[in-house]
């Protein structure tokens, strides 16, 4: 579990990190960003994962999240993964398209050629990492919650549906929330996963809700402006499902808000606190 610090800065009292390691899970070296609170050089502080979305890696979320002022102030660490293995040999899309191969791992674990040797990232999200960052950083790993953006919000709904005991709070801004009926999707899954939908429900937040995932409680954030909300997104499709299915949401519509990082920004701190509420204890 050695990890190599690549950049550390001093921010808000805390530091902020960039880190790499040799996963053993996509046999590829994977980079990471990991800011610590001030508190953790006291006791261990409770993590929450910010899982990106499409093109993305680490670095979005870290240079433009604007989250560093409230992770300092309510004592948690904020660990944001890259999105897909990378490096030589491994593939990507063969049209070059953004939105499968490298960039979009889409949080699941491949079984179809070329693709099953490194896409491995369900596995490194949910196992490797956490055991990386357990070992190397100031974490109460008994105190988790996991958020995320657009393909990473789809990552972070699915993992907390899966793993409901492990994961304290969940939230998504923008989350594709229905993969298997979004173009998005409908590519990825197919591509990492094969042409059997049936094993598309395991990923799929609408379809694990109806196959009976539950969950305490949900905060989800869109922007009505998002031009991916209507053929994407389908916010609504989580909207009903959570309601057959009792588990509350809050389902918050913003308006005028895009897809950018100018609207997760915006409403970053609202989550933060709604997760540190629920980490505490």
């Amino acid at each position: 579990m050695t990890i190599e610090t690549v950049s550390l800065i001093r921010s808000h009292g805390g530091t902020q990190g960039v880190y790499k390691h040799a996963s053993s899970t996509t046999g590829t070296g994977m980079t990471f960003s990991v800011f610590v609170p001030p508190q953790a050089g006291v006791r261990p502080c409770p993590v929450v994962w910010y899982l990106s979305g499409l093109t993305c890696t680490h670095a979005n979320v870290t240079e433009k999240g604007e989250f560093r002022r409230a992770c300092a102030e309510l004592g948690v660490i904020f660990v944001a993964p890259d999105t897909s293995p990378r490096g030589e040999g491994v593939p990507g899309d063969p049209a070059n398209a953004y939105d499968f191969g490298l960039g979009a791992g889409f949080y699941v674990d491949a079984t179809q050629a070329p693709f099953a040797t490194n896409y491995r990232m369900w596995s490194y999200i949910t196992a490797e990492l956490p055991a990386v960052i357990g070992a190397n950083f100031s974490a109460d790993m008994n105190r988790q919650s996991i958020m995320g953006h657009s393909m990473g919000g789809h990552g972070a709904l699915t993992i907390g549906l899966r793993h409901p005991d492990r994961y304290r709070a969940v939230s998504a801004f923008s989350p594709i929330a229905a993969p298997s009926q979004a173009p998005w999707g409908i590519k990825a899954l197919g591509g990492y996963l094969g042409e059997d939908r049936a094993a598309w429900r395991a990923h799929d937040a609408v379809a694990l809700i109806e196959d009976g995932a539950r969950i305490g409680e949900l905060l989800v954030d869109v922007g009505d402006a998002d031009p991916f909300l209507t053929e994407q997104l389908h916010p609504g499709l989580l909207e009903n499902a959570c309601a057959d299915a009792g588990i509350p949401l809050t389902l918050r519509r913003q308006p005028g808000y895009d897809h950018s990082y100018y609207f997760i920004s915006t409403f970053m701190e609202d989550h933060l606190r709604w997760h540190a509420v629920r980490l505490q204890g």
